[in-house]
């Protein structure tokens, strides 16, 4: 996780880092100026704004609102400006430049963190399960289209066999031919067998797991 801090004030930035490493979880830090950051760094997870006039700070936020999605906390000196930061940027949240600023900063900020993480392992998760979803369709296509590639098969070695059993019917360059057909045909059945082997196997294992479930559900006293 990665933290960007834009402030024109050294100590702003300075005291919120220092007190980030007390937490039990430590993000990585990147310390811009507001007249250097340009709005070209995405390699963020949160962004934390120091006190600026509004006149700089505006641009800013709404670059931050329009071009990230990313949480975004900005701290304010004066009332009115969050007013007009609730008004104007509703993904921002600002927070009062007062004794309690910097706890309440680092309290959102790692909660915020905390929430941009569980986003992101949804999504491997959907990522993940779309793919299993991609290669569970196709196994199962190969699984149905068996008996299929089975009789083409049988037809392929069937009559390179025959056209062997006539040894000077061909030419010796076109008897080798037909010796590699037949040896890669051979080698496609044993592939085709391994996947009706692999089916039974899962086969037997998902027996086996949901006959364990039960036997531990009946043990715990839970209905089955």
């Amino acid at each position: 996780m990665t933290v960007l801090i834009i402030g024109d004030d050294a100590e702003f930035a300075r005291d919120l880092v220092n007190r980030w490493q007390a937490e039990r979880t430590v993000p990585t830090f990147t310390l811009m100026n507001s007249t250097v950051w340009q709005g070209t760094d995405a390699g963020f997870d949160l962004a934390v704004v120091g006190p600026l006039p509004w006149g700089r700070l505006s641009p800013l936020l709404r670059t931050l609102e329009n071009s990230f999605d990313t949480p975004v906390l900005c701290v304010v000196a004066e009332s009115g400006v969050v007013q007009r930061i609730r008004e104007e940027f509703p993904r921002v949240l600002a927070i009062r430049n007062r004794e309690d600023w910097l706890e309440t900063t680092v309290l959102l900020g790692a909660e915020a963190l905390r929430r941009v993480e569980a986003k992101a392992r949804a999504r491997e998760a959907e990522q993940a399960a779309a793919a299993s979803h991609h290669h569970a369709v196709l196994g199962r296509y190969m699984l149905e289209m068996r008996h299929n590639l089975n009789n083409a098969l049988t037809s392929v070695l069937g009559n390179t066999e025959l056209l062997l059993l006539e040894p000077g019917t061909f030419p010796l360059e076109i008897r080798n031919q037909l010796n590699t057909i037949h040896a890669m045909a051979l080698r496609i059945h044993e592939i085709l067998q391994r996947f009706t082997s692999l089916d039974l196997e899962m086969q037997c294992a998902q027996k086996a797991s949901q006959t364990e479930t039960t036997t531990w559900a009946r043990g715990a006293g839970k209905p089955v």
